[in-house]
């Protein structure tokens, strides 16, 4: 049975440099599979093995993964990323909020934990060829936002910070967890 997925990437350029999302690069990819119960990281070369575990999954999951990591995929994905059903955290929280609110901030709020660094430092671990620390940093992003994912299922809301506030977010995210596709499958790409 198809179990859900979560991913995040770090690219090998910033948006200061491109505007396009197709021309940031992927240098890092970090999936947690729940059917395996298991992190899964990717080097750019690998990504065609990740290609086979979005297709298979029941939904893609991420942070920002609309928004950003899969229009960043697209480069190297054969088919159309948009056919992948996805479940975007930041989307969600922005539904209720009406803005965006970083990850790190929900994260402290609601794990009392944070992220390990801001994308930049990912893109300078990769210029500086330190590829085991860029692989635990984008791995880290990974488990924050399994565990605020979870956090939501388990009990129906987060939390984020608002200047001094602590402030709740009700969510209804548990049935991520046992999601079953409506008969619109992914186009699979690779051969079996």
């Amino acid at each position: 049975m198809a179990q859900p997925v979560i991913i995040d990437f770090e690219t090998k350029k910033s948006f200061r440099e491109t505007s396009k999302h197709q021309e940031l690069g992927i240098s890092v990819a970090c999936a947690y599979d729940y059917k395996k119960g298991e992190y899964i990281l990717y080097e750019e070369h690998e990504l065609p093995k990740l290609f086979r575990l979005l297709e298979q999954a029941s939904i893609v999951m991420g942070y920002n993964i609309d928004g950003f990591d899969l229009p960043v995929l697209q480069a190297y994905y054969p088919g159309d990323v948009a056919q992948f059903k996805t479940f975007d955290l930041l989307s969600d929280i922005k539904s209720k909020l009406g803005r965006r609110i970083p990850l790190d901030n929900c994260a402290q709020a609601t794990l009392d934990k944070g992220k390990t660094g801001h994308g930049l430092k990912a893109i300078a671990l990769y210029r500086e060829g330190k590829m085991d620390e860029l692989k635990q940093y984008c791995q880290d992003d990974v488990e924050i936002t399994k565990d605020l994912f979870e956090f939501g299922v388990k009990n129906g809301r987060i939390y984020y910070t608002d200047i001094t506030d602590k402030r709740e977010i009700r969510v209804s995210w548990d049935r991520y967890m046992t999601y079953k596709e409506d008969g619109n499958s992914v186009s699979l790409t690779l051969p079996f």
